[in-house]
């Protein structure tokens, strides 16, 4: 009888030792968690700056080198694969709707302007398309050290996203 309740308390005990480091290897695994998890977010938060620099558009016609200008962000061309036309001119903004735009060069065109950084992207600006001569609204995402670049007409979902990668 003694035995029975000797054992029995003992059982008690080693339960409630258990128990106790059952709760503490949970509360080290939940702390463990947040920890790895802050850490992660804070190693993925893109800086407002991260835009700046020279980019390659996505079928390499093209160099955009991204500089800030009074707060906001701007992308002027400084490269073109071809950059005259089989004539041996340089190529022009020929489809521009302003007449008196249609002139200038397309090597030192501004292609995105007005850019302000909120939330992990850049948003509130615009894209021209020189080929089209038509401007969008755009915003641009860094995932993995690449642009992702959307114009759009009216709501974001849409239009087309085209991936930059920086230029070295």
């Amino acid at each position: 009888m003694l035995f029975t309740a000797c054992f029995r308390f003992l059982r008690i005990i080693i339960g409630l030792i258990y128990a106790n480091l059952y709760c503490i290897m949970i509360n080290r695994l939940i702390l463990v968690f947040i920890s790895l998890t802050a850490l992660s977010s804070l190693a993925h938060a893109q800086k407002a700056d991260d835009i700046l620099g020279t980019w390659l558009t996505d079928e390499g016609k093209a160099r955009i080198e991204v500089y800030k200008e009074n707060g906001k962000y701007n992308g002027k061309i400084v490269w073109l694969k071809e950059p005259k036309n089989e004539d041996g001119s340089l190529k022009r903004d020929k489809e521009n709707p302003e007449k008196e735009l249609r002139d200038r060069p397309i090597v030192g065109l501004n292609l995105i302007k007005g850019f302000v950084f909120d939330d992990d992207q850049w948003e509130d600006g615009e894209i021209y398309d020189p080929e089209s001569g038509k401007t969008y609204s755009c915003r641009i995402k860094m995932k993995k050290g690449k642009l992702e670049v959307r114009g759009y007409i009216g709501a974001p979902m849409f239009g087309r996203t085209v991936v930059w990668s920086r230029y070295k």
